[in-house]
């Protein structure tokens, strides 16, 4: 049984896991649970203010605790850097499109919107990047799942909106997106585009039977981004952004960003280095945090 929001996009992650499971492990029945965390409840207000991350995971937690169901599949950049005691991350899958997207009836790009023009987005992270880069858009916040956001820019509330671009993709809204936004301009959160599956520790013949679906360069990646965020502290709550890539030689390059209160511009810092293990991918997501804790964080 896979624990699961009942978003249209949090529902099509959980039929995809299920496919795949059904593809590896033929003839195995797999249902899904619908449920509605306080995160989908709360839309008056910014997460930050209300939370953070783990409003979107409690209610699923609480269903594998009460054994209602095996496993809950997340958005893995939704997910908490520190799981509750009991819990555990089993697998993650393939990355998807890591890069933010802007969607928009009128503007065509970032660069084409006008002074004043409203960009609605839900992230700390997305806002930070587009005042620095374009202190003459406002950025206004905006909550609620992908298809309240796209109607509520349909109706005229915002000029454009800004969306991750994996969501758009899996909903088929593809066609929405009029510009795809480089890491350079607009880094991503954390574990972006990616899905994690969370199960209660100890059920070990149960990660055994997850494992065909965890994807290691991706694990590895997200790993690295993760222990960014883990040693800053990072939540919905800062605005943090880490991407991490590894190349076919084993090496790893990380690039993250941080806002601070009271500082002009956001905090950048990267580094690379050869990553062969989850040790080795945590140990240079560290390194990063200690870059951008340390005042003037920049890019080696």
């Amino acid at each position: 049984m896979i624990a699961t929001r009942e978003s249209r996009l949090a529902l099509w992650q959980a039929h995809h896991v299920q496919q795949r499971l059904q593809s590896v492990h033929a003839g195995c029945t797999v249902e899904l649970l619908g449920l509605t965390t306080t995160g989908d409840r709360i839309l008056d207000r910014p997460l930050a203010a209300i939370g953070g991350k783990g409003l979107f995971t409690k209610e699923l937690e609480q269903a594998l605790a009460d054994s209602r169901a095996d496993l809950a599949v997340h958005s893995l950049k939704d997910v908490p850097m520190q799981l509750p005691e009991g819990f555990t991350l089993a697998a993650v899958l393939e990355r998807a499109d890591p890069r933010d997207a802007l969607v928009s009836s009128r503007f065509g790009s970032l660069r084409e919107l006008p002074p004043g023009a409203r960009v609605g987005t839900s992230s700390l992270r997305r806002a930070a990047q587009l005042s620095d880069a374009f202190p003459q858009i406002q950025v206004l916040p905006l909550r609620g799942n992908v298809d309240t956001r796209l109607a509520k820019l349909d109706r005229g509330e915002y000029d454009a909106v800004v969306l991750a671009a994996a969501g758009l993709k899996r909903l088929g809204l593809a066609h929405r997106i009029r510009e795809l936004l480089a890491p350079s301009l607009s880094l991503p959160a954390p574990g972006q585009g990616a899905l994690g599956i969370e199960v209660r520790a100890g059920r070990d013949e149960l990660l055994q039977w997850l494992a065909p679906l965890a994807h290691r360069r991706t694990w590895l990646e997200t790993t690295a981004e993760r222990a960014v965020s883990r040693a800053l502290g990072g939540s919905c709550r800062v605005p943090l952004a880490a991407y991490a890539v590894q190349q076919p030689d084993g090496t790893m390059r990380l690039d993250a960003m941080l806002a601070v209160d009271g500082e002009p511009k956001p905090r950048r810092a990267g580094a690379q280095a050869p990553v062969a293990d989850f040790d080795a991918a945590a140990e240079l997501g560290e390194r990063v945090a200690a870059a951008l804790a340390a005042p003037g964080g920049s890019k080696d």
